[in-house]
């Protein structure tokens, strides 16, 4: 019997949600599942539905979230379904709801802008070479497993989040001149959570297509979906 995938997608429409989950869709038919679509979060709170799916891919951006929907996605993972998603349409989907965070385990605080002198006012502002380096524990997951430290150009996550996380890749925000912090910050890139019955997997680079296409971010994301997956 095939495994079910929801797709839900939608919030700021800077993070092209549409385009963006369209990019996993068919990867995810090739890999056996059926899947449907939402433009809602709201479909959390239909507890037969959320029993029957197998992994919910997110992408929804600085969005709300109703009561009953968050109480029906969290008790979903609880359960045994996946959640998995990439940059801010699951690091910086519910800013106002403490039980969101709580459930996948960081949040987007910032993404650090270039030198003051070469900033033009458009989101190229925030786009940084930066690498992404693989843990320990990145090199023997099988989200990881084989891909060597990586760069990219372009929005550089610096995430909150708390010791429940298996950070597979972090990435440095180093000091500059024109920034007020005073020692390098290192911020998880790619990392994994269990809860109850059910895994978790955030990715934060994601930003454009461009970067979703990048070899090692969707071969990260591709395996970070099958991962999560019940």
């Amino acid at each position: 019997m095939p495994r079910t995938a929801l797709v839900v997608r939608g919030g700021w429409e800077g993070h092209h949600p549409v385009e963006a989950t369209d990019l996993f869709v068919p990867f995810l038919h090739e890999s056996g599942f059926e899947v449907a679509i939402e433009s809602s979060p709201e479909v959390y709170a239909d507890a037969s539905r959320m029993a029957a799916t197998d992994l919910v891919l997110q992408c929804v951006t600085m969005s709300e979230i109703s009561a009953d929907a968050l109480r029906g996605l969290r008790d979903a993972v609880s359960a045994g379904t996946g959640l998995a998603g990439w940059h801010g349409g699951i690091a910086d989907s519910f800013r106002a709801s403490s039980d969101y965070l709580q459930l996948v385990g960081g949040q987007f605080a910032t993404h650090p802008s270039k030198a003051p002198g070469e900033v033009h006012g458009d989101e190229t502002d925030n786009y940084l070479d930066y690498t992404v380096e693989i843990t320990a524990l990145g090199r023997r997951h099988e989200i990881t497993a084989g891909l060597d430290d990586f760069t990219l150009r372009t929005e550089q996550y610096w995430v909150l989040h708390d010791d429940l996380v298996d950070v597979l890749a972090t990435t440095t925000h180093p000091v500059q001149p024109y920034h007020p912090w005073h020692r390098p910050i290192v911020s998880p890139a790619v990392w994994t959570r269990e809860w109850g019955e059910g895994r978790i997997f955030v990715a934060t680079p994601g930003h454009s297509l461009d970067v979703l296409q990048d070899h090692n971010v969707r071969t990260i994301i591709e395996r970070g979906l099958l991962w999560a997956a019940r």
